[in-house]
């Protein structure tokens, strides 16, 4: 609409247009007709349906009369035979024993013909020769239009629509202005109604066969297209009052196609809907043919509608002739009520609302009479919201029109309006309703239109606070949705949704997931508020929620939210309410209906999930319900066993396999909710599940429900143990049951079917999670039901990881939705998940998850808060156990490197893996002390094992530098010990290799200290960086080690430097090095002190303080700008409280790669010497650093964003509950 008022908001220009409107002709192009003339009173044979005619293209010229590109009156007439007659067609019609073009002229002028006559004779000429016949017709229209001239066979087979029309053009007599639609007194009248009746006739005569031909009505409404865009006054008008007429026609032609579509189609879903047995094959297959024929008719006409729309009408409805134009918007007043689903929308309603701004008094008041039409139909009101909102100024304004019969009917008009509004509010306080009609109108069109998925809850969520009572308004939702002619399909199921979401927030009175804030408990008034609604939304919803699952039981979508609603009851009023028992029996019943008309498994749950909550023991009506629960399993079960035998055997043809899959996918529904074990389904379970596997005719719609009922039924069987003391038979028997079924299942997970092999997996973790030795803790009696799972379902199940879990699934390369792909995802995380617990309570041993483990980096974005929720229950287990499985799933990574192909990539990649790792043990290095230790012994032991047959000697050397990731966590102490360890194992010529190395470092970076502080206050006075004063508690033993240790370190630097600088043609010697590099770190700490000082800006008044780390890290920054390279210092460290924490926390800081060649754009150009020796200027000023301020213990589990080597954030934003149900 808006767009619509920008370009055309007021029709004061309509007077200013040019005679021959807007250039514009839609074509339409039909297929080629057999070439021989149809003879007898035989029907052309109704041809398929061309694509070509669905949309008309447009074309558009500079000359007087455009020509089409494609006219197909023309293609046709050169396609056609030369067994049709040539011979010109006269005036006269000589030589044609049929009707002439003069005797229907005839008969429309005098008016007193009989139209259906007329076109019967013409029925019977266009059937002898339809060429003939067309052209007779064409001969009709010409003269209608007062022209002399006469289209010949020559003329019609040899020349294009545009030339035909220049030369009746030329013929046409141009002395007098008149021509028969303009004739002056009644014969107006008279030819007008007759010319329009003709038409009528020619329509509904034709509209079971002809109008379908693909030849007649293409060729006529090209024709008149082309007729309606000419200068010439007489045939534009002429033209498009017959294109309207045929317009028209062809919309009720539609509508009446369109019933007969709808009618053969519930006809056709009545006899489907009956079972296999009972359906008739014949008459399906004849009632689709029909459906299928009837959907190309419309397509058809919609086809043609839709080219005489935008061909003729869009441009002469704002034509310069006023008769035009009111001819134009009459005709649409008629499709708006005789087709409204098509038309009754803001495209076709804005032309109204435009011409109401016309300047002729008779093309307005035509637009007002179609209003009223419109505004007549009471079931219209809802669509012309929009409408009325936008022009009800104008229509308010044109009371005071200038002509005196507009002014009239505007104000019939508007007491029309307004009584519209009266009747329609009251019968909705008649019916219940009230004004929140709109309210949910507006709702429900925004639900629709918001592209959002499943954000129902979350939008009641957010207007519960100010619009309570209106979604509270349960009457007028249910009368809403009980109405016959309510609501659109989409926007019943919107509403339903909506519906149930109040209904939640209403009985619970709390916010959808992600929106709660924090625990807030209800107070007294709200819990009494909370109790009030629940009883009054239980009240209205026991008697209409049968009507309401009865009207709605066939849609799957709808059925399935409604059958929510009664979890939100307060169901003792089933029995405290006299009056609503009966109303149990009808929701049972309805129950009932559903489970065995509907066979998706999200109805099926939800059945589940009502009956569960009707048979709970606590109401006082559960016997009833427990009494249609059995009946209905009854049923199932004996219709499945109807057709085990034969499929045991092999015999069952297709519709037996079928309705034995559907049977069984109820029965497993059902069985997930209630005790079904009485119905002993798991020996004929077990022998399908056999025989279909044996015979390798693996039917996932019969073996996945198969599966389930036979799991259900043990896990019924087991909770059934533990209630009662079964004899010492009963448990062995169902150890022999659940150990057959777990073959069963070890056998399936190798299976080529994605839906078997999932489900089998997911039960066999439910299973051995119930029959394990934990669940059986608190009732000895049942030792004899623990089953561990052999050697082989451990490797067969960790292989299906591997495979199926932690694999690149091929949804990328496919067009999969994003929806899809979010359920296999979440298929996989409850996989992940089921294993985890498998580990976690001890059904597999620790070792089995280094599965899980290895594959913590790569997957951490789908799988890392379920690992690393894994990694921490496995420290709680057996810290040390849980150290060494982390270490051999490293080493089962690295050897799987090597026997593929050594890439430091991948060795990288494994690093990465153990960095995430070694953030898992914390920071109370105390208390992992022990795990951390017996991880590097079993590394290092790794490292220098003995090699094997064909083995390269020292092959696992590298893997040192990945156990170097988790030396920064160890103690002083422990790392002497590893260093002592280390040089045990590793042989002499190895130590000097870079991995070794590499370890060896990265042990004694941790156990050098610092060196001490210099006595005196010299330290305190320095004018370089003053360190800040900390409470010491070590001994002064330990201060004189770190010094000495730190002394040590020192002159290792500067010999390596005086090495770097000899290689490099200078000599200088060691102490020559130390007092050159002394003097560039204390120019280059003084540069960094002035000028943070200066950019400080402290009053002069104030002493200057003692820096704080987060200054002396400022400064460790700015040194880079002077070549030296930044420390990994940062704000995920954190400063000791103590000396033992400053000892445990004490390292020398890992210069990262990336980092220590990150240098400034003038120094890029350095040799790699220069880059040596800044290398070592920068492990220098680490080292010296020591003696001006402390460490700082990492905080490696902060989740700090600074450094990401030292945090581990959570990828997936998912809330504590949704772990605790993932692993509880």
């Amino acid at each position: 609409m808006a767009a619509g008022d920008s370009s055309f908001e007021s029709l004061d220009e309509i007077g200013n247009f040019s005679d021959s409107g807007s250039d514009y002709e839609a074509t339409l192009t039909s297929t080629k007709r057999k070439t021989q003339a149809v003879t007898g009173p035989k029907l052309p044979k109704r041809p398929r349906h061309k694509a070509a005619l669905r949309g008309s293209s447009l074309s558009s010229t500079s000359s007087s009369i455009p020509t089409p590109p494609t006219p197909p009156l023309q293609q046709q007439s050169r396609g056609r035979s030369k067994q049709a007659s040539p011979r010109p067609v006269t005036r006269e019609n000589e030589g044609n024993r049929g009707i002439s073009a003069k005797d229907i002229y005839d008969a429309v002028c005098s008016g007193k013909s009989a139209m259906v006559t007329v076109v019967d004779e013409w029925l019977d000429s266009y059937k002898q020769s339809r060429e003939a016949g067309l052209l007779v017709l064409i001969n009709f229209i010409v003269q209608s239009c007062g022209c002399k001239g006469v289209v010949s066979r020559e003329m019609l087979d040899s020349m294009q629509n545009a030339e035909i029309i220049s030369t009746l053009t030329k013929e046409f007599n141009e002395e007098s202005v008149n021509y028969p639609l303009c004739t002056p007194g009644p014969e107006l009248r008279r030819f007008k109604a007759s010319l329009c009746e003709f038409t009528r006739v020619l329509v509904r005569s034709c509209r079971n066969s002809l109008i379908f031909d693909e030849y007649l009505f293409p060729s006529l409404l090209a024709l008149l297209t082309g007729l309606s865009d000419s200068q010439v006054r007489a045939f534009r008008h002429t033209s498009t009052l017959l294109a309207m007429k045929l317009m028209t026609g062809l919309v009720e032609v539609a509508v009446i196609v369109s019933v007969q579509q709808q009618t053969t189609q519930r006809q056709y879903d009545k006899e489907n809907s009956k079972r296999a047995s009972d359906r008739a094959s014949d008459g399906l297959e004849e009632l689709r043919a029909t459906i299928s024929q009837l959907r190309e008719n419309k397509e058809e006409v919609s086809s043609m509608m839709n080219a005489t729309f935008r061909g003729v009408f869009v441009h002469r409805y704002r034509d310069r002739l006023p008769e035009i134009r009111a001819a134009c918007i009459e005709e649409l007043g008629v499709w708006l009520i005789n087709d409204p689903e098509d038309f009754l929308n803001d495209g076709c309603m804005k032309y109204l609302g435009w011409t109401l701004h016309d300047k002729q008094s008779p093309v307005r008041l035509q637009c007002v009479r179609a209003l009223q039409a419109v505004y007549q139909e009471k079931e219209f009101i809802g669509r012309l919201e929009l409408f009325t909102s936008r022009f009800k100024e104008r229509m308010l304004g044109m009371v005071l029109d200038k002509d005196l019969d507009v002014a009239v009917e505007v104000v019939n008009l508007l007491l029309l309006i307004q009584q519209l509004k009266s009747v329609i509010d009251s019968e909705n306080q008649v019916n219940g309703t009230s004004g929140n009609a709109d309210l949910l109108q507006i709702l429900i069109t925004f639900y629709m239109q918001s592209e959002f998925h499943e954000h129902g809850a979350y939008l009641v969520d957010s207007l519960w606070g100010v619009a309570k009572s209106e979604l509270r308004d349960w009457e007028t939702m249910t009368t809403v949705l009980l109405q016959e002619s309510g609501l659109m399909y989409e926007e019943e199921g919107a509403l339903v949704e909506l519906m149930i979401c109040a209904l939640r927030q209403a009985a619970q009175a709390s916010p959808p997931v992600g929106r709660t804030q924090s625990k807030k408990l209800l107070s007294m008034k709200d819990k009494k508020a909370q109790e009030h609604d629940r009883r009054r939304l239980t009240m209205h919803f026991i008697p209409l929620l049968p009507q309401l699952l009865a009207k709605y039981s066939a849609d799957a979508g709808i059925v399935t939210l409604l059958l929510k609603a009664p979890l939100y009851f307060n169901l003792e009023m089933y029995n405290s309410v006299p009056r609503l028992e009966k109303h149990l029996d009808q929701l049972l019943f309805q129950l009932c209906g559903i489970v065995e008309k509907h066979t998706a498994v999200t109805v099926l749950q939800a059945c589940a999930t009502l009956f569960s909550a009707l048979c709970s023991d606590s109401y006082t009506f559960s016997s009833r319900s427990h009494l249609a629960f059995s009946q209905l399993l009854d049923g199932l079960t004996e219709c499945f066993s109807s057709y085990l035998s034969d499929m045991l055997q092999g015999t069952a043809d297709d519709d037996s396999v079928y309705s034995a899959a559907t049977t069984l996918k109820r029965i497993a529904a059902l069985s997930s909710a209630k005790d079904t074990t009485v119905w002993k389904l798991f020996d004929p379970c077990l022998e399908l599940l056999k025989s279909r596997i044996e015979s390798r005719d693996l039917d996932k719609e019969l073996m996945v429900p198969a599966l389930k009922c036979a799991a259900f039924n043990l896990m019924w069987a087991k909770m059934n143990a533990v209630n009662s003391t079964p004899a010492e038979e009963e448990l062995k028997r169902l150890k022999k049951e659940m150990r057959s079924f777990c073959k069963v299942c070890e056998t399936c997970l190798s299976l080529n079917q994605t839906e078997i092999r999932d489900q089998a997996f997911e039960l066999l973790c439910d299973l051995l999670l119930l029959y394990s030795q934990t669940s059986v803790c608190s009732a000895p009696a049942l030792q004899t039901l623990v089953l561990l799972p052999s050697d082989f379902l451990r490797s067969e199940m960790a292989a299906f990881l591997v495979d199926y879990v932690f694999s690149d699934s091929d949804d990328d390369e496919l067009n999969v939705e994003e929806e899809m792909k979010i359920t296999v995802l979440q298929r996989k995380r409850n996989q992940l998940a089921g294993y985890c617990k498998l580990v976690i309570y001890g059904v597999l041993d620790l070792n089995a998850a280094t599965e899980v483990f290895k594959h913590y980096s790569k997957y951490f974005k789908d799988f890392g808060d379920i690992i690393k929720e894994t990694v921490s229950k496995s420290k709680l287990i057996s810290p040390v156990q849980s150290a060494k499985t982390v270490c051999l799933s490293l080493q089962q990574l690295f050897s799987e490197m090597l026997t593929e192909d050594h890439s430091q990539q991948d060795l990288s990649e494994i690093r990465e893996l153990a960095k995430k790792l070694a953030m898992s043990f914390g920071v109370d290095l105390h208390r992992v002390r022990k795990p951390l230790v017996a991880l590097h012994m079993d590394g290092i032991h790794f490292a220098f094992r003995k090699p094997q047959e064909e083995e390269e000697p020292n092959m696992n050397l590298a893997f040192l530098e990945i156990l170097s990731e988790f030396s920064f966590k160890l103690l002083r102490q422990d790392r002497t010990q590893l260093a002592a360890y280390l040089k045990s194992e590793c042989p002499s010529a190895a130590l000097s290799w870079p991995s070794v190395r590499m370890y060896q470092c990265s042990l004694e970076g941790r156990s050098s200290s610092k060196p001490r502080e210099k006595e005196g206050g010299d330290a305190a006075s320095s004018h370089d960086t003053p360190a800040a004063k900390r409470k010491r508690t070590t001994t002064q033993d330990d201060k004189i080690q770190r010094e000495r240790d730190g002394t040590t370190r020192n002159m290792k630097v500067f010999q390596e430097v005086s090495t770097l600088m000899c290689g490099s043609g200078y000599s200088r010697t060691v102490l020559q090095c130390r007092e050159k590099l002394m003097k560039m770190k204390s120019s280059v700490a003084s540069s960094a002190r002035e000028s943070l000082l200066d950019s400080l800006s402290f009053p002069s008044n104030l002493p200057t303080p003692a820096l704080t780390s987060t200054a002396l890290r400022v400064g460790a920054k700015q040194q880079a700008a002077f070549g030296a390279t930044e420390n990994d210092e940062g704000s995920g460290f954190t400063e000791p409280e103590s000396e033992d924490d400053f000892s445990i926390g004490f390292t020398m800081r890992k210069v990262k790669p990336a980092k220590q060649c990150h240098l400034s754009s003038s120094q890029t150009g350095t040799s790699l010497d220069q880059r040596d020796l800044n290398s070592n200027l920068t492990l220098l000023s680490l080292i010296e650093d020591g003696e001006e301020e402390e460490p700082e213990i990492d905080d490696y589990e902060s989740g700090s964003d600074d450094e990401s080597e030292c945090s581990l954030p959570s990828t997936r934003h998912t809330s504590a509950s949704v772990l605790d149900e993932l692993f509880d």
